[in-house]
C-alpha cells in the first residue's frame, strides 16, 4: 500500500514526501537476512555521515549514529556509535535493538518488534510495535553540522511508555576498528546530559536530551561482531563504550529527543530541527525542473525522481578554502570514500545540473580550478593528509566535459572566461608532458600515460604492488575524452574571441589517428595501444565513451558497431561487464576477501 501522506509544492515545511517509494513492512524488518542487508544513510554536507542497517545491528565498522568529519569534509571518526533503547510499556520490558555478539549470536532481537521501516525524504523512520502501542523512531542530521537528532514519538498507546536508552560512544577513524581495554575517556555530566572526551586533544562528544534523566556510566561493551566486514576479509570485531542511559516517560502523543553533536549548543528542539531538515529537502525539490514541469505530475513518477533528488544532494559536501570558504566538492562514495577528482567531474552534471543547482556545479568548478597542478586535477584528496594526489589521467579530461555540460545548460560565459587561461594550460602540458609520462604522441596526436607500478585510469585497482589493470599505452577512453576535450576547447575559443585553430588542428589529428582503435576483425575497438605488449583487443565497457561523449572521433557505423558489440557481451539488467565473459582474464563473481575484490573489480564486476 502506497505511503499516504502528501506534501504541497510551496514554501510550507515538507513534512513528507510524496508516497514513499521506500517503504518496508514486517514481511522485511522482522526477517534477519533481508533487515540487515538493507542500510540506510544519512548526511550533512560537510562530509559528516550516519548509516547503519534496518535491523539496527551493527555489520560494518562504518555503522554509527555520528561519524563526524572533524576536518571537513574528510577527518571522518566515529563518535557516538548507537542507542540501544528498551520500552517498558503496562509493565513488559521490550528491547527495540539489536546486536550481533562474537560468537556470531544475536542477542536481543529487536527487529522482531519491527512493523514499519520507511523514508521521509532522507529521514529514516521505525515504526515499532509493543502490545498495542506504537513507538517511532526518527534519525537525521543538521545540514551544516556534526549533528545527529533521534527522536522517539510515540504515536498510539493506551498508557505511558518508559523509554530507557544505552548510549554507546567511540572515537575512531571510520576505517578503522576499537579494542577497548584500558582506554579511558572523560565521561561527565553535562546540562541536558553528557560530555564526552575520547583522549588529550580530542573533539568533545556532547549527547544530549530535552526531557530525560541522565546516568552517566564508563563500561566496555566488547566483542561486537561485523558480519560484512568478516565477510570482507577485514578485522571484524569491535568495542564501544557505554557511556550513559536516558531515562524518560512518554504519555501518548509525546516525544523524547536524543542529540549527539560535536557543537557546543546544538538545538535541542525536536520539531524546530526536523522543520528545518524538512525545509531543507523541500528547497531541493522545488528548485528542480522535475517538479515545475506539467509533464512530471505522476506521483509514481514524482517519488522516485525526489527521491533521487535527495540522494544526489548527499554527495554534494563543502571544501571550504581560504581563498573561497564556499568551495563545493563531491564524495565519491558512502562511506568509504572522500572526494576524488575523477568521480566528481564524471558525476557533476547528473548532481548539479539535472537537479536545478548550477550554482553548485559552479562552485565545484571553481574550487577544482584551484587545485590545478602541472596540467592536472588531482585524483583524491587523502584522509589522513592534505596533499592532493594527482595519480589520474582522465580526472583533467573529465574537468573539460564538465564545463562544457555546465556551459551547454547554462550558457554562463563568465565562468568559461575566468577558468579559460587555465584550460590552455592544462593542454599545453599534455603536449609537452606531465607527470607518469602523460603527454602527447607527435606521431598520431594521441595521449600515452603510464609507467610500472601505477594506475592512472579509472579501472586502478592495486593489491600492495600488483597493478591489476596497468593499461599503459593509449588507453581508448582517454583518448575519446583528449578528442572531446580538444573540440571543445575549440567551441570555447569561438564563444570567447579567441584563436581556435590550434585547438581544431590538434582535435582534427586526433581523431586522425584515433582510427588506429578500430579493430577491423573484431568490429569493436582495442582497449588500449601501444603498451607493454602491444595492442590490448579486450572488450571493455571503456570503448562506449567515444559513442557517447558530446565529440565522437568515430563514423555513424563505427558508433553503431560498438554499442552493438557491448550489447551482447557485455549488457546486463545491473549494467556493463567491465570485461567480456569470453575474456581468459575475465572473473564472474565480485566478492572474498580484499585481494580477491580487488581482483574481480575490473576484470568482469559490473558497474551500473
Amino acid at each position: 500500500m502506497w505511503e499516504q501522506r502528501t506534501m504541497t509544492l510551496s514554501s510550507d515545511v515538507l513534512r513528507a514526501p510524496i508516497l514513499a517509494p521506500v517503504d518496508f513492512g514486517r514481511e522485511v524488518c522482522g526477517c534477519l537476512p533481508l533487515a540487515e542487508r538493507r542500510e540506510w544513510l544519512i548526511t550533512n554536507g560537510i562530509g559528516g555521515y550516519a548509516c547503519g542497517t534496518v535491523a539496527g545491528l551493527l555489520a560494518r565498522r562504518y555503522h554509527g549514529l555520528l561519524i563526524a568529519a572533524l576536518d571537513p569534509p574528510l577527518g571522518r571518526t566515529l563518535m557516538l556509535t548507537k542507542l540501544d533503547e528498551t520500552a517498558t510499556y503496562r509493565g513488559t520490558d521490550y528491547s527495540l535493538f539489536a546486536n550481533r555478539w562474537g560468537d556470531d549470536t544475536v542477542e536481543p532481537r529487536g527487529f522482531r518488534l519491527l512493523e514499519r521501516f520507511h523514508l521521509e525524504g532522507t529521514t529514516p523512520v521505525w515504526t515499532f510495535a509493543c502490545a498495542d502501542a506504537l513507538l517511532e523512531k526518527r534519525v537525521w542530521m543538521e545540514p551544516g553540522a556534526n549533528t545527529t537528532y533521534v527522536r522517539y514519538d510515540l504515536a498510539r498507546a493506551s498508557a505511558p511508555i518508559t523509554l530507557s536508552i544505552k548510549a554507546l560512544a567511540n572515537y575512531r577513524d571510520h576505517h578503522g576498528s576499537t579494542q577497548g581495554g584500558d582506554w579511558r575517556m572523560r565521561v561527565e555530566s553535562a546540562e541536558h546530559g553528557l560530555h564526552i572526551v575520547a583522549c588529550d586533544g580530542a573533539t568533545p562528544l556532547r549527547v544530549l536530551s530535552n526531557e530525560a534523566d541522565v546516568v552517566p556510566d564508563h563500561t566496555w561493551y566488547q566483542g561486537y561482531f561485523l558480519a560484512t566486514e568478516d565477510y570482507r576479509g577485514l578485522d571484524a570485531q569491535d568495542d564501544h563504550l557505554y557511556v550513559g542511559r536516558f531515562l524518560a516517560k512518554l504519555q501518548p502523543g509525546e516525544s523524547l529527543l536524543v542529540v549527539a553533536s560535536t557543537e557546543a549548543t546544538p538545538d535541542l528542539d525536536g520539531t524546530a530541527a526536523y522543520d528545518r531538515r524538512q525545509a531543507y529537502e523541500n528547497k531541493l525539490l522545488q528548485q528542480s525542473d522535475v517538479f515545475n514541469s506539467p509533464s512530471a505530475r505522476h506521483a509514481d513518477a514524482l517519488s522516485w525522481q525526489g527521491q533521487l533528488i535527495l540522494a544526489a544532494d548527499q554527495f554534494i559536501v563543502r571544501r571550504s578554502l581560504p581563498e573561497d570558504p564556499g568551495g563545493r566538492t563531491v564524495i565519491a562514495g558512502y562511506p568509504w570514500f572522500g572526494d576524488w577528482g575523477r568521480d566528481t567531474m564524471i558525476s557533476l552534471p547528473g548532481l548539479t545540473l539535472t537537479t536545478g543547482r548550477p550554482e553548485v556545479a559552479e562552485r565545484i568548478l571553481r574550487t577544482f580550478a584551484t587545485f590545478v597542478d602541472q596540467g592536472m586535477l588531482p585524483n583524491r584528496f587523502p584522509d589522513e593528509g592534505k596533499t592532493p594526489e594527482y595519480n589520474t589521467v582522465d580526472a583533467t579530461l573529465w574537468y573539460v566535459e564538465a564545463l562544457r555540460a555546465y556551459h551547454e545548460a547554462t550558457d554562463d560565459s563568465d565562468l568559461l572566461r575566468d577558468l579559460f587561461p587555465i584550460l590552455q594550460d592544462i593542454i599545453s602540458w599534455h603536449e609537452r608532458g606531465t607527470r607518469y609520462n602523460i603527454r602527447v604522441d607527435p606521431a598520431d596526436g594521441l595521449l600515452t600515460a603510464g609507467e610500472p607500478g601505477v594506475q592512472l585510469t579509472w579501472m586502478d585497482a592495486k593489491v600492495g604492488d600488483w597493478v591489476v589493470t596497468p593499461r599503459i599505452g593509449k588507453a581508448v577512453e582517454v583518448n575519446a575524452l583528449w578528442h572531446n576535450a580538444l573540440c571543445s576547447m575549440a567551441d570555447f575559443a569561438h564563444r570567447l574571441g579567441e584563436p581556435a585553430s590550434r585547438y581544431e588542428d590538434m582535435a582534427e589529428r586526433t581523431r586522425s589517428g584515433f582510427a588506429r582503435f578500430w579493430n577491423r576483425d573484431a568490429g569493436y575497438l582495442y582497449d588500449v595501444l601501444d603498451g607493454p605488449s602491444g595492442n590490448d583487443p579486450a572488450l571493455r565497457p571503456n570503448q562506449v565513451l567515444a559513442v557517447s561523449l558530446a565529440y565522437s572521433p568515430l563514423d555513424e557505423e563505427q558508433q553503431k558497431a560498438i554499442v552493438e558489440a557491448c550489447a551482447h557481451h557485455l549488457v546486463t539488467s545491473h549494467g556493463l561487464r567491465s570485461l567480456a565473459p569470453s575474456d581468459p582474464a575475465y572473473i564472474g563473481h565480485y566478492g572474498g576477501d580484499q585481494r580477491q575484490r580487488d581482483a574481480a573489480y575490473h576484470q568482469g564486476t559490473v558497474w551500473a
